[in-house]
């Protein structure tokens, strides 16, 4: 940059503030994306089918299904566990 009669001279800043797409919130419930999923089917399934897990199949959680099918929904204890977790649900929960 050229000096004019001993006076540096000024650089040209350039400011770009645009936040127009930036504050988005985009938080994630339980920290990663889940499947939507109605509480209240959910509910019926684990009602006439927590035996077998019905409503574990239902969510996604196949293995899960698999093992209440060979331990009759962990001895009837996991499915009356499972329903009264399912009626504190918000609806829709995610899985």
């Amino acid at each position: 940059m050229e000096e004019l009669k001993g006076e540096p001279t000024q650089p040209n800043i350039v400011i770009n503030n645009s936040n127009a797409n930036t504050n988005v919130n985009t938080n994630i419930v339980g920290g990663a994306a889940g499947r939507q999923k109605n509480k209240w089917v959910a509910l019926l399934l684990c009602f006439f089918l927590g035996i077998v897990g019905g409503h574990k199949f239902y969510e996604g959680k196949a293995g899960m299904g698999i093992l209440y099918i060979f331990t009759g929904g962990l001895f009837g204890i996991g499915a009356i566990i499972d329903f009264i977790v399912i009626l504190t649900k918000p609806n829709p929960y995610y899985v």
